[in-house]
């Protein structure tokens, strides 16, 4: 019989405010007293694999030498990866259409750079849907410089995206035309993306609240489903930083419960969750 939920170990409210106060400093998470259930769910499995016998003792080792290593198995094991191929599928037609083509028309004569970040890539759905996409667009000739950037907190599931193996069901979504090009069946019931489409994507680990490696401009950023965890100053400051990393004009896409009315006035909205950066 399985223990019912809190009776193995008890989360009492000072050990759930100090892993609270740690994700939110890490993260930018807020997680509120209704999380509480998951994240006992979530690290009661950290709780055995490193044979603590308490919540309490769990922070009390987070807090110890030993801790530092620890920081990322918890990150990794709260942080939600909910995804999927060409989630949102507006996004990537716009993207094709209205972002993608007319840049490569303009740029066809002169730097034939093309840069899109994927700013919480998960386990790579959606890093793979935008190259299927840039690489349907891209010209058969010609030497075009076209790259996708994808990162993520969780390092579990970059190593996961970086392998560009899903099960069948998980492509589903990808459009037939996309699919015949860019997805091939495999024994056991997996599916492999084309490296024709994966050599476009970079995976690297990223935390969007520290710094910043990379110095951009980008044509395109999708950061869906993510500031919906951020308090409003770290919405403000995000979206400051996504805008200067943006081309002039350049395009933002966010998730469909997310807005930037009260956050931003460096965008325009110019479509369902599509934003477009003013100068």
């Amino acid at each position: 019989m399985q223990p019912a939920r809190q009776t193995e170990f008890t989360l009492d409210d000072d050990d759930f405010n100090t892993i609270a106060k740690f994700v939110k400093t890490q993260t930018g998470i807020v997680l509120s007293q209704a999380k509480r259930d998951l994240v006992y769910s979530r690290l009661v499995r950290r709780l055995r694999a490193l044979h603590l016998d308490s919540f309490a003792a769990y922070c009390r080792y987070l807090e110890g030498p030993q801790g530092e290593d620890e920081h990322g198995s918890l990150i990794n094991a709260i942080t939600t990866n909910l995804t999927g191929f060409f989630r949102e599928a507006h996004h990537f037609a716009h993207l094709a259409d209205s972002t993608l083509k007319p840049l490569i028309q303009t740029r066809q004569n002169l730097n034939r750079r093309l840069r899109v970040w994927s700013a919480a890539c998960s386990t790579g759905e959606e890093p793979h849907s935008i190259a299927m996409v840039l690489r349907s667009v891209l010209p058969e000739t010609g030497s075009w410089d076209a790259r996708v950037l994808a990162t993520d907190i969780d390092t579990d599931v970059l190593a996961r995206a970086k392998t560009g193996r899903y099960p069948a069901d998980a492509v589903a979504p990808v459009p037939a035309a996309l699919k015949s090009r860019f997805v091939t069946s495999e024994s056991g019931g997996n599916v492999l993306i084309d490296p024709k489409v994966r050599s476009l994507i970079t995976f690297k680990q990223l935390n969007l609240l520290h710094d910043w490696p990379m110095s951009g401009p980008f044509d395109a950023i999708f950061c869906r489903n993510v500031v919906i965890y951020f308090d409003k100053q770290e919405k403000l400051v995000l979206f400051d930083r996504l805008a200067d990393m943006l081309q002039p004009d350049g395009w933002l896409y966010i998730g469909h419960s997310e807005n930037l009315l009260g956050i931003s006035d460096r965008f325009q909205l110019v479509g369902r969750t599509i934003y477009r950066r003013i100068g």
